[in-house]
């Protein structure tokens, strides 16, 4: 058989298909995607899509916007994440003093804001 019967293409499709076996399968890849690094809350965001929000996960992963939806998730996690313990650690008197006097004290409260800020991105960023 020769090398043009192995490749058709539907011009008004604009969809190429390849001779495998005794069938004519589509010529199909994803678009090309910028790859970015996805760290804890982008991995978050895309288990909670994939097991809840079927059909917007898979639109992205289709349309190749899939990592960078991640990517900007992550990124709004992260700033949310400095932002807030910051200024909550600025409320509650937690300073640079009383780490110095009372490290175990320091360490507990700001484990406690930090517990609760993951609660917000949770709610707020990852499941929104």
């Amino acid at each position: 058989m020769n090398e043009l019967a192995k490749h058709i293409t539907d011009e008004n499709a604009g969809i190429s298909y390849t001779l495998v076996g005794d069938y004519y399968l589509p010529d199909l890849a994803l678009p090309e995607e910028e790859h970015f690094e996805i760290g804890i809350y982008g991995r978050m965001r895309k288990n909670y899509l994939k097991n809840h929000r079927r059909v917007f996960y898979a639109n992205l992963l289709t349309s190749g916007e899939l990592n960078k939806h991640l990517h900007e998730i992550d990124v709004a996690a992260y700033n949310f994440m400095e932002l807030v313990s910051k200024q909550m650690a600025k409320q509650e008197g937690v300073t640079e003093q009383l780490k110095t006097e009372y490290q175990m004290l320091w360490i507990g409260k700001m484990e406690n804001i930090r517990n609760r800020v993951m609660e917000m991105i949770r709610e707020e960023i990852i499941y929104s």
